[in-house]
């Protein structure tokens, strides 16, 4: 079995992992990171989803390397892609044109971006990347992780001073026997208006499986009926106004039964296109609501169609938590689960391309092409299934509903954090879960991010470098996103760097003033916000 030493060991590299790795690299600090897949960049890359951010992202409400990872998406489209000139001197230019981001775009160029941005430190040796490995064993001593064990072409054990969960799932948790929480918990525990009754560990949201499409009139790039295809055309869940394989769904905010649009490569300059969710969901029409690449920002004739990545309603798994959860879901459920969700979004493309009532009063799209080479695997679908909901550490502080809830503190209510280490702002944005619950879609206030929330109330050098912080399960639902994922995790590789600088214990930051004035003076120079102006919930 190899063995690795580093400082500090992050394990998982998706959006908050490589935050957290540029952020300790940026301060001397050895780091070893590690994924999964072969791709960096999680939920921005290998699950193949453009950012959900706020409505204000191009002014404020993010850290500035999170901003340099905008603009170098932006660069690279400048650089390599043939757009039109109007297009190329847009500032706020969204290749896609989608109207769920300011900034959709194909995951690849995500992945090239990212791999620029940590380049200079793999080459000069302070990042070492492990990728097609995942975290299989956690050696322990007291209330100290030792080392990790990592399973991939072999095993390997890395030894290190700090460790950071940024996996998708929060796996390590469990591993260390670090104390966490899943799925919801009850009313009773936080005083949460939209909690449940009754706590339920099993009660998560929805995964999904995305995947790029692009269309091509008079062509038959029709697939194979899926295995499960019956199944899923003929299942309606009770709380649903219709088939799930059908255009009719719930508005997420009303629960309202809407009817969805969906026209292939519409007419219309794409650069008209205005995303914002503060006003507009953008979720009726379906082609533009993720569109990552508009044919028609490019000269005449570069791109023969648009290309959209399918992320909706249709294609949300709930069936079965993805999670193994002792006395719920084992390693065989959690296989299945995913079995059954790929199958779900083969259905939903079979569908399409076959079933689906068009315009004209036809049905069908055959012309939709399964686009595998956007998403860099085999069966065309996303490398990674789309996960919301992680495990979640208990931790010194909880946000609650209470924190960022525009229903209980108004629109222009604000809790303020002493130790506030970041910004976030998204609605409380819950899909329906494998409790049976419809869409919990509520107004929220912007917020600051607390140091609290990502210190375990035991483990005393394990944090959590992504969506397993300390929030419940009703607040993960605006602490999720792309945005909040990377300050998290920029925070958290900070955090580890100056606890190895200064020979001092992370939870001894935000219990000392002097020490947490000296950090925080660490996330102001780096370019993490810590305040709001005055803007609104919504």
């Amino acid at each position: 079995m190899k063995e690795l030493g580093t400082e500090i060991l992050i394990v998982g590299g998706g959006l908050g992992g490589v935050a957290a790795a540029l952020a300790a690299a940026s301060h001397g600090r050895r780091v070893v990171l590690t994924e999964e897949t072969d791709w960096l960049g999680g939920q921005l890359t290998a699950q193949a989803v453009p950012p959900d951010e706020n409505p204000w992202i191009e002014r404020f409400g993010s850290t500035r390397t999170y901003r340099e990872l905008r603009a170098g998406i932006r660069d690279h489209y400048r650089r390599h892609y043939p757009l039109r000139a109007e297009a190329a001197k847009h500032a706020e230019l969204n290749p896609g044109a989608g109207k769920v981001s300011k900034l959709c775009h194909e995951p690849r160029v995500a992945l090239a971006v990212v791999e620029a941005m940590l380049a200079p430190h793999v080459s000069a040796g302070r990042i070492h990347v492990l990728r097609d490995h995942r975290p299989v064993g956690v050696h322990t001593t007291g209330d100290r992780v030792e080392a990790v064990v990592l399973e991939g072409e072999e095993r390997v054990v890395v030894k290190a001073r700090y460790v950071l969960d940024a996996t998708e799932n929060g796996d390590l948790l469990p591993l260390a026997g670090t104390e966490h929480v899943t799925g919801a918990e009850a009313k009773s525990e936080h005083g949460e208006p939209h909690a449940p009754d009754a706590a339920d560990p099993a009660n998560l949201q929805g995964i999904t499986y995305c995947f790029a499409v692009s269309h091509h009139e008079g062509e038959n790039h029709v697939i194979d009926k899926p295995a499960m295809y019956g199944f899923w055309r003929d299942y309606q869940p009770d709380f649903w106004p219709g088939p799930l394989l059908g255009f009719v769904a719930p508005d997420p905010r009303t629960l309202d039964p809407v009817k969805r649009t969906f026209v292939p490569n519409p007419p219309g300059d794409p650069l008209a296109v205005s995303a914002d969710q503060s006003a507009d969901a953008g979720d009726k029409e379906l082609w533009t609501f993720r569109r990552i690449l508009a044919r028609g920002l490019h000269t005449a004739g570069a791109f023969d169609s648009d290309v959209t990545l399918v992320n909706w309603p249709l294609n949300d798994y709930w069936l079965k938590p993805a999670l193994t959860i002792p006395g719920h879901a084992g390693e065989a459920d959690v296989k299945t689960a995913h079995h059954e969700a790929k199958q779900l979004s083969l259905s939903v493309l079979h569908w399409l391309q076959t079933e689906a009532p068009r315009a004209d009063g036809g049905t069908g799209f055959p012309g939709l092409k399964l686009r595998p080479d956007v998403t860099g695997t085999k069966d065309g679908l996303a490398k990674s299934a789309y996960v919301r909901e992680a495990r979640r550490i208990k931790a010194v502080t909880t946000v609650t509903e209470h924190d960022v809830s525009a229903e209980i503190l108004g629109v222009d209510g604000r809790v303020r954090r002493a130790d506030a280490v970041g910004v976030g702002s998204y609605r409380i944005d819950l899909h329906p879960s494998t409790g049976g619950d419809n869409y919990i879609d509520v107004a929220s206030v912007p917020y600051e991010i607390p140091l609290g929330a990502l210190l375990p109330v035991r483990t005393a050098n394990l944090l959590p470098a992504g969506k397993n912080i300390g929030t419940t399960h009703i607040t993960n639902g605006c602490f999720r996103l792309h945005p909040v994922e990377w300050n998290v995790g920029e925070v958290a590789g900070l955090l580890a760097a100056f606890a190895v600088s200064e020979d001092v214990e992370p939870r001894a930051v935000q219990a000392d003033s002097r020490l947490f004035e000296d950090f925080a003076r660490v996330l102001d120079a780096a370019g993490v916000e810590r305040r709001w102006p005055e803007v609104r919930g919504y």
